[in-house]
């Protein structure tokens, strides 16, 4: 009985190890407003492990963002943890809008510095959002609120040359037109896509 105990024991333990895992990455993830280094390994054990976590980890890219599916789990996220400052359609209360061309933290225009505001935080009511929302769930708004950009494409330098050619700034007809479902699983990758 003492050794499935053990075992038992021993199991638990290297799945928790296994799971809390962070992939590796080529990216510098650097705090906002200190220039510290953050410190992945600090996250949420779940959504580590991801296509979408892996591939941005490597690339700097949010694959979500291309991906309609995604965006209405991304929105779901967003209006739990970010509209209380940013408002439920990002035109900002306490905390600034983030869908129109300004940043309060020009690094926020690139997809690694986006995340890293989000992770870390930043000044004022802005605090780190890496203990209530996992790094693949931190991807999804992401990709929520890179939807809802409506400045002029060439400031969407998170975007591709190819993508900006095919930008339309977000309407409200846009968010009527996808489909919705606040379920996580409908949120997938395509085949395409490089992971």
């Amino acid at each position: 009985m003492r050794k499935s105990f053990a075992f038992a024991g021993v199991l638990a333990g290297s799945l928790f190890l296994m799971a809390a895992d962070v992939p590796p990455t080529t990216q510098s993830f650097i705090n906002t407003v200190t220039g510290d280094k953050l410190d992945l390994d600090t996250s949420l054990p779940d959504g580590r492990q991801t296509p979408a976590v892996k591939e941005f980890l490597q690339t700097g890219r949010d694959p979500y963002e291309e991906v309609p599916s995604c965006f209405p789990n991304g929105k779901s996220l967003f209006l739990t943890a970010c509209s209380g400052c940013h408002g439920g359609e990002m035109e900002g209360k306490v905390g600034p809008s983030l869908s129109d061309d300004y940043w309060t933290y020009p690094v926020n225009t690139t997809d690694v510095g986006l995340f890293s505001t989000i992770f870390g935080g930043a000044n004022g009511m802005m605090g780190p959002h890496n203990q209530d929302l996992t790094l693949d769930q931190i991807l999804r708004v992401m990709a929520w609120i890179r939807h809802h950009f409506s400045g002029p494409a060439s400031h969407a330098t998170w975007l591709t040359a190819e993508q900006q050619k095919q930008f339309k700034p977000f309407t409200a007809a846009d968010e009527a037109a996808i489909k919705q479902s606040t379920d996580p699983a409908a949120c997938k990758l395509p085949a395409t896509a490089s992971h």
